[in-house]
């Protein structure tokens, strides 16, 4: 009976080693803390359940102004006391979800995002305890939930949603629908967080997606900087114009 108690551990720490090992590759530090945008990040919490890998995301508050309602991951804008992203992500998913920083087995920044308000958004990924149980600050959250991560490359609902940047950049977004069984509802997740969320599983399983995808999926890395950078490019020639 002791070695079947000592498989799921074995497992487990199985599922970890091959994450860690696939997000190291993908680790941009601190290669786009230059860029002169304002800055925010998010803690992307990974953990083990039921033998699979599990991310953890929180719903906006009502009260919250901007974007009351929404699915997003833990995080916020850049405070002058944080030493960098990382600092910033743990210090929110502390305010936000009650996660203890030290609590954080913290692996790898991965290529930011700009968000709505151009923040310059970078996701920082972590694994936490299994056994973790969210405080939600109900200021700021309603709810935590978590979702298998194969389920951003293999989604049962799924949709791709039409949008133009500030910037007049268009693209599509993609748009998950997951119907939670503990919750007995149904979330919907889309815009910048479905974004890192696809690009995280798209990293660890190294596998096709069932929908589509703009990224080189063979050169992830330079496709992904790459996809980045125009986004940005983008951005910073509407800047010129407008002076």
């Amino acid at each position: 009976p002791a070695i079947t108690a000592l498989r799921p551990i074995f497992s487990r720490q199985r599922i970890k080693e091959g994450a860690r090992r696939r997000l190291r590759q993908f680790d941009v530090g601190a290669k786009f803390s230059h860029l002169p945008l304002r800055k925010a990040s998010v803690l992307l919490p990974l953990l083990v359940r039921d033998g699979k890998l599990q991310l953890l995301l929180t719903v906006r508050s009502m009260q919250l102004r901007r974007s009351p309602g929404e699915v997003c991951f833990p995080g916020g804008k850049s405070e002058a006391t944080d030493k960098d992203e990382i600092d910033t992500a743990l210090r929110e998913a502390k305010e936000e979800v009650g996660l203890q920083p030290e609590k954080v087995e913290v692996i790898c920044r991965l290529v930011p995002g700009l968000d709505k308000m151009n923040h310059l958004v970078t996701p920082v990924v972590g694994f936490i305890e299994d056994t973790f149980q969210a405080t939600p600050n109900p200021d700021e959250v309603s709810e935590v939930f978590f979702v298998p991560l194969e389920y951003f490359v293999k989604p049962l609902n799924y949709e791709t949603l039409p949008y133009k940047t500030s910037s007049g950049y268009l693209g599509w977004m993609h748009c998950f629908t997951y119907d939670d069984h503990e919750h007995k509802q149904s979330f919907m997740i889309w815009g910048l967080t479905a974004h890192f969320a696809v690009f995280l599983a798209l990293v660890i399983f190294g596998k096709k997606p069932t929908f589509k995808v703009d990224y080189d999926l063979d050169n992830l890395v330079s496709s992904s900087e790459s996809n980045f950078m125009n986004l940005y490019a983008s951005i910073h020639e509407r800047k010129k114009s407008n002076l």
